[in-house]
């Protein structure tokens, strides 16, 4: 959770003068992301192309993860969490961003064969998450890997999923592609399922940084997500977890 607002000119140049080893890095991501945005005709188009750049460099880090150990904690977080919170080997589940599998490959060992379905707007992400089903072994798994334009899961059957599951996905998403899923997730999800997502949280303004990094009031989510006859629920606990981003749990009304 953060109360400052990183848009912020003066945030930024004191952020600067804090850590000058920073800024370098940040003028490259600057100027690839005004390429990409020039190039790209809507949000996912660029941020496709901002996940095929990073992929490039590392599967991984892509994902948000600095290390193998932790991409590894982060995989294990989310899985522990679900399984405390119920999760079950004959629930179906839909991981949206599922990324290289971070999280993916405990929960497809975990679940019954077929019972995992993950898509991503990234094609060079999910042919690193079909290395890691190989280096994993989960193969007779049969999980369902699938790349989407939007989130309006047009392709999948209604009532169907007991778990839905999106980690870092909001925090890069703009407000109107957050409405997408809200408007659409209620129908592929089961009666009495629940989708989980994280999001960055303030409780200043909401702002984006380089049309990559969304902050949002748990608030305005939780509206939103009433829109669509959804209940929406701060979810205290995961709070205690060592991972910067807040998490909301999504019901029918």
């Amino acid at each position: 959770m953060t109360t400052k607002n990183r848009a912020n000119p003066l945030y930024q140049i004191q952020y600067a003068v804090r850590n000058p080893g920073k800024v370098a890095p940040y003028a490259r991501r600057l100027a690839r992301d005004l390429v990409l945005r020039v190039r790209a005709r809507d949000h996912v188009s660029y941020y496709r192309a901002v996940m095929k750049s990073d992929t490039a460099r590392s599967a991984e880090a892509a994902v948000g993860s600095k290390s193998h150990d932790r991409w590894l904690a982060l995989g294990k977080m989310q899985f522990d969490y679900l399984v405390e919170h119920g999760l079950e080997p004959t629930d179906r589940m839909l991981e949206i961003g599922c990324g290289n599998l971070r999280a993916g490959r405990l929960f497809i060992d975990y679940l019954d064969a077929g019972n995992y379905y993950g898509i991503d707007i990234s094609p060079d992400i999910l042919i690193a998450a079909q290395q890691t089903l190989a280096d994993q072994g989960l193969q007779d798994k049969l999980p369902h890997l699938t790349p989407t334009r939007d989130l309006r899961f047009a392709f999948l059957p209604d009532a169907y999923f007991t778990v839905a599951h999106a980690h870092s996905v909001f925090s890069h998403s703009p407000l109107h592609v957050i409405e997408e899923c809200f408007a659409h997730i209620g129908r592929v999800l089961a009666p009495g399922g629940f989708f989980d997502f994280t999001f960055d949280r303030t409780e200043g303004r909401e702002h984006q940084v380089l049309h990559e990094d969304f902050y949002y009031r748990t608030e305005t989510l939780v509206k939103l997500a009433e829109r669509y006859g959804l209940r929406g629920q701060f979810m205290d606990d995961w709070e205690k977890r060592p991972h910067g981003q807040s998490k909301i749990r999504i019901t029918h009304g």
